[in-house]
């Protein structure tokens, strides 16, 4: 009997069939949660793939993250339930949202973020952790069950551990383990060696409201380009946040994936980094470079 085989071209319908119905059973999953956050790490079990891969299929496949599709199912949820009942404290619980300010400060976001769900100083947060060797030092990445949290650069494992659980000294667990942030450690290096102009991966962060606007505005910067604290004010409608945005841009606790690097003090001068200015001036100048040979 003549065995046939299958060319990449023909497999690729049935790869695109298998992906879709395991997008269709994340989302029923999600539905069927009715508001109640889904950790990254169980949709990633359901999907037989690891968190990451699992973020970048459901993006791939829908146009939204996961965490957008819960949104949207909130939201859904809300307006059914304030055509039903009129009350909005009621309809903002049944929804599944845990205050009114959860339902506010999720206006106006670009970054793809989970609402973290820790409190201050991460209690109760389960993180682990992982260092590589890059082109500017040490680097450290954290994620909690949602997705990344922390991103730090220096000289000394030591140093970057101790920065780590100082921003997170409430951690229920903080763990280190390479394997569990492989991807994202790896698209980081791959960045940082002038291979990924920006990233899809998902961020579990804490942030205001002001800071969450000044963040989106960093995602926006083109690679290769970079804004001044005074342009980022204005853009904001506040001409006289320069300060603010420069503390908010201090604030950043996932640098890189937001590029906070990327603005500047009105005259040129780099101005401040958390991980050294000498870092910063040297991500501005390999953007550059790899920009023009784009």
């Amino acid at each position: 009997m003549q065995t046939v085989q299958t060319t990449p071209q023909q497999d690729r319908p049935e790869q695109e069939s298998r992906a879709v119905e395991q997008v269709e059973r994340l989302c029923a999953q999600l539905e069927a949660a009715e508001g109640v956050p889904v950790p990254l790490q169980e949709l990633a079990r359901t999907a037989g793939l690891s968190p990451w891969a699992t973020h970048r299929l459901f993006k791939r496949v829908t146009g939204i993250t996961p965490r957008d599709y819960a949104q949207a199912l909130r939201e859904g949820r809300l307006r059914g339930e304030l055509r039903r009942s009129g009350n909005v404290t009621r309809a903002l619980y049944e929804a599944g949202y845990g205050s009114s300010s959860r339902l506010y400060e999720g206006a106006d976001d670009a970054l793809g973020m989970t609402p973290a769900t820790y409190a201050r100083g991460g209690r109760n947060a389960r993180i682990v952790y992982g260092l590589a060797d890059s082109p500017l030092g040490q680097l450290l990445v954290a994620a909690t069950e949602h997705g990344l949290c922390f991103i730090a650069l220096g000289d000394d494992p030591d140093t970057l551990e101790a920065e780590l659980r100082n921003d997170f000294p409430a951690a229920a667990e903080l763990r280190r383990d390479q394997d569990a942030v492989e991807e994202p450690l790896a698209e980081l290096l791959a960045y940082l060696a002038g291979q990924v102009p920006h990233f899809d991966l998902p961020l579990d962060i804490r942030a205001t409201a002001f800071q969450r606007r000044v963040w989106n505005e960093l995602v926006a910067i083109p690679y290769g380009e970079t804004r001044s604290y005074a342009e980022i004010a204005e853009r904001l409608g506040l001409p006289r946040a320069q300060r603010a945005v420069g503390r908010a841009c201090g604030s950043n606790p996932v640098s890189l994936v937001i590029p906070c690097h990327r603005v500047l003090r009105s005259d040129g001068d780099p101005g401040g980094y958390r991980w050294g200015v000498a870092r910063k001036r040297r991500l501005l100048r390999d953007e550059a470079t790899g920009a023009a040979g784009s």
